[in-house]
């Protein structure tokens, strides 16, 4: 009678076919019972004797030639693999991921033995606590949950079972909850409490998942492989067999083929290992970037049976004959050696960088291991002839003129407020580009597409094309001259930094990620990350501070809207591992650069020192790493890092209103010195979400903000005084401007950064005064005080090295007041920000200033 009833309820839907044979009832008779010995049992999920609550959603039988019809279902069968041949899915499907509606008692169910319950019948000769393992298969971020009972009770300790990891059969222990959502292991168990026969049941949660095999095991450190152990029959018969299923790669643009990530081997042509040879290429110069290549295993970007990314770990260590320094680095696999060029998917090429820092005699060594896990931390096994190759090379002077950085050394965190460069010793203050967060998202990158092609389409950067020149690097003949020539253009403005996202997808932009697709997190894209290379190669040579930031709020963790993207849930898994690895190892060679946590970061504090310690042991060269997040979450961010050593050196700040960044960079660089590590602090996202930094026109091309400016809509003046001199008078390591998205240039869609040449000016007119003038800005501190501005506000800055130089800028023009030391004389000049000319020096007399009219000026008082 239920499946009449059912079938009449979803037929409306066109979700389950009228004379179609009902996949919902059960294949196993009435008297099935499953034994439990030697602590453990386990059974198929289809071969439960009955099945309940089932008005609302239901679980349907996948097999080969057996698929339930239903609308709303966002993903294909996934009978490969599947143990038994068969599986079980809750159906249909309406929630798959965060954004889509939460519908309680409909497609969700915080209570257990509400909806789609499941009963098997078991036979326990051993009492006592069993730890439940379920081997799944999900494709979004809520088709992850269900829970367990026993003769009709639903203990906590069997509730909310959960999983994270995606597209692939696997097994999992894991219990949802209310601080850790991605699942704590080892948790989750059912009591049992005689010998005798039980009843095991279990009830949906979230629709969706994809159950294919349950195990209970008396030993918490039991951990089942592959399709886990063979059920055991106390009494019945076992269903008919259905016909197992050998996995099968998975479809790509109808074309490409691929496995799904940890998912079963993709059979690739094999071509013969290389023979380890090992070769020495680059200009073996200090500084500059030397490859080592390994004529190693064969292998495709697709592979993975063993996956040719997470189960090979290449690393190379680099030793100066001196004894100092020595790097360990990790390596990759470069596919062909040219994938840039012939867009290559296997080869035999592995590559590791060294930027070395002084001349001489280097030597290397290589390590080559293989095994589950290898590059992820877990024991490998070394694998001949490649393990243990060594030799050495000579390395002379760098020859290169700035602004080129091979000319300054790799900049580093030295305990103060501002980096320095290891080769000439300089320091370091940062102008640039915070936007388009979506610079990688450019059409002449393989294997680059719009997930939102309205909305954010893919770049050209047709604009910048004539800022490209001979000599300048293109791969595939001429592409790349968009993206490298707009890197000219910010660079020919004296600009020395530029931001970008990694991996966005599920964000704003969504069209950005280094995998050879958005969903397969453990199998990378050599052809295009080799581009990418090219282009942050060429951003080093042009000067150019790069802004990694590595992820985004909507995919940091399982709480944004983009959640099913975030890599392990925000847990620094495998998925993570492998994708910080991948950009150390490709493209922590070059000079200048952070590792930013993710822009406006959601993940715990735990979260973020597991995922620094692992930076911290990949990244041989000691980059900086920084934390950005909202102004209203700062404190409670920020807060648990201040004082502690092996963690941040720095902060990315963003806020709302541009007068704000004085007072907040004042803020952050005294606390962190007041608690022993001071922090570098920058301000990257300044303004208002829509406005942010304003093209040189201002608004006169916005019809609406003409009749009606915005109160938080900041002038190209306001960023100068508030943002630019704001933040580098208060102690800043400097600036980075985000363009509103009320913009037509904005953060996703900009490919024109002509369109803030009046502000690059201003920022250049900046730089160029505290290198020309040598200022020792890494030795002075924001004194407000000493112009009678305790609270930080912006009616005047103080910045000062007390004794010796003191910087006061005035917003407005007008006088102030400024305290110095007794007995000294000092002499006053005038600098003018809007074009950087800087007057002639006379005697101070008496101890206050008066700028020459009403616009922004700063005394330089020595």
């Amino acid at each position: 009678m239920k499946s009449v009833v059912l079938r009449t309820i979803l037929s409306a839907a066109s979700a389950f076919p009228l004379g179609a044979e009902d996949l919902s009832i059960p294949i196993a008779s009435p008297d099935l019972v499953f034994e439990e010995r030697n602590g453990l049992v386990s059974f198929e999920a289809e071969h439960f004797i009955k099945q309940e609550l089932t008005d609302k959603r239901a679980w349907y039988l996948t097999a080969k030639g057996r698929t339930p019809v239903f609308k709303p279902d966002g993903d294909p069968p996934h009978v490969g693999g599947a143990s038994g041949g068969a599986y079980l899915e809750i159906l249909p499907d309406s929630r798959r991921n965060h954004g889509e509606k939460l519908i309680h008692g409909e497609n969700f169910s915080n209570q257990p033995g509400k909806l789609a319950m499941l009963s098997y019948k078991v036979h326990f000769n051993t009492p006592g606590k069993y730890w439940i393992w379920a081997r799944a298969y999900c494709t979004g971020s809520e088709d992850n949950g269900v829970h367990f009972g026993i003769n009709g009770a639903w203990p906590p300790s069997a509730q909310r079972w959960q999983t994270v990891t995606r597209n692939r059969w696997h097994w999992k222990s894991a219990q949802r909850t209310d601080k850790v959502h991605v699942g704590v292991p080892g948790i989750l168990t059912l009591d049992v409490p005689s010998a005798g026969e039980h009843t095991i049941q279990i009830s949906m949660r979230e629709d969706g998942i994809e159950l294919d095999k349950i195990l209970l095991v008396n030993r918490k450190e039991y951990e089942p492989k592959g399709l886990g152990p063979e059920p055991v029959l106390k009494a019945g018969k076992f269903p008919k067999a259905f016909e197992f299923v050998k996995a099968e790669p998975a479809p790509i643009l109808g074309k490409k083929r691929s496995a799904r990530p940890d998912g079963p081997a993709l059979v690739q042509p094999r071509q013969p290992d290389g023979d380890g040879t090992v070769k020495i290429s680059g200009e073996l110069k200090a500084w500059h970037k030397i490859m080592l290549e390994l004529s190693g295993p064969f292998g495709h970007e697709k592979d993975n049976e063993p996956n040719i990314f997470t189960d090979h770990d290449f690393t190379v260590t680099f030793r100066h004959v001196s004894g100092s320094p020595t790097y360990t680095v990790p390596g990759y696999f470069a596919a062909d050696g040219d994938a840039a060029n012939s867009s290559a998917e296997s080869g035999t090429v592995w590559r590791a960088h060294l930027s070395p820092d002084k001349p001489g005699e280097w030597t290397y060594e290589v390590s080559f291991k293989r095994g589950p896990g290898a590059a992820l931390g877990e024991q490998g096994q070394p694998l001949e002839p490649y393990d243990g190759k060594s030799g050495s090379f000579l390395v002379e002077a760098s020859d290169k003129q700035l602004p080129d950085l091979r000319a300054r050394g790799r900049l580093q965190y030295v305990g103060r407020h501002h980096l320095r460069f290891a080769g000439d010793g300089s320091w370091f203050l940062k102008a640039g580009a915070d936007a388009p967060e979506t610079l990688f998202g450019y059409k002449d990158f393989d294997g680059t597409r719009a997930h939102k092609p309205g909305k954010v389409p893919l770049k050209s950067f047709a604009k910048h094309v004539r800022d490209w020149k001979p000599g300048d690097p293109v791969w595939q003949d001429s592409k790349g001259k968009g993206l490298v020539g707009a890197i000219n253009h910010l660079s020919g403005k004296g600009m020395n930094a530029f931001s970008f996202l990694p991996y966005n997808a599920g964000g704003d932009g969504d069209n950005v990620w280094p995998f050879i697709e958005r969903e397969f997190t453990l199998n990378y894209d050599c052809s295009k990350l080799d581009q990418w290379g090219i282009v942050l190669d060429h951003g080093t040579r042009m000067g150019m501070f790069l802004h990694f930031k590595l992820q985004e709020t909507e995919n940091d963790d399982l709480k944004g809207p983009g959640a099913d993207q975030a890599l392990d849930g925000g847990n620094c898994g495998p998925e993570r591992k492998l994708y910080l690895r991948e950009m150390i190892a490709r493209f922590g060679h070059n000079l200048a650069l952070n590792w930013n946590l993710g822009e406006e970061n959601t993940q715990s504090f735990e979260q973020q020192k597991a995922m620094i310690a692992w930076i911290r042991k990949m990244d041989a060269y000691g980059h900086p790493i920084v934390l950005h997040t909202y102004p209203p979450q700062q404190q409670k961010v920020y807060g648990p890092h201040l004082g502690k050593s092996d963690l941040l050196d720095g902060l990315s700040l963003q806020n709302s209103n541009v007068r704000d960044c004085h007072h907040e960079v004042v803020k952050w660089c005294r606390e962190s010195a007041k608690s022993g590590r001071p922090w570098v602090v920058s301000f990257d996202e300044p303004g208002d979400a829509g406005f942010g930094m304003p093209p040189d026109d201002g608004y006169a091309n916005m019809a609406a903000l003409r009749k009606g400016p915005a109160k938080k809509a900041p002038t190209v003046d306001d960023v100068r005084k508030y943002t630019l001199w704001g933040t580098i008078l208060a102690g800043g390591g400097g600036v980075e401007y985000y363009f509103g998205y009320k913009l037509p240039e904005n953060d996703l869609i900009a490919e024109d950064w002509r369109s803030r040449d009046l502000s690059w000016d201003y920022a250049r007119h900046a730089l160029e005064f505290f290198r020309d003038e040598k200022i020792p800005f890494h030795e002075m501190s924001n004194r407000d005080e000493l112009i009678g501005n305790p609270q930080h506000d912006n009616s005047r800055y103080c910045f000062a090295k007390d004794g010796e130089i003191y910087l006061v800028y005035l917003p407005t023009g007008g006088s102030t007041a400024i305290e110095l030391p007794e007995g000294k004389s000092f002499d006053l000049a005038w600098f003018n920000p809007r074009t950087g000319e800087m007057g002639k020096a006379a005697p101070l007399r008496g101890k206050s200033v008066t700028a020459p009219d009403g616009d922004d000026w700063l005394a330089v008082i020595r």
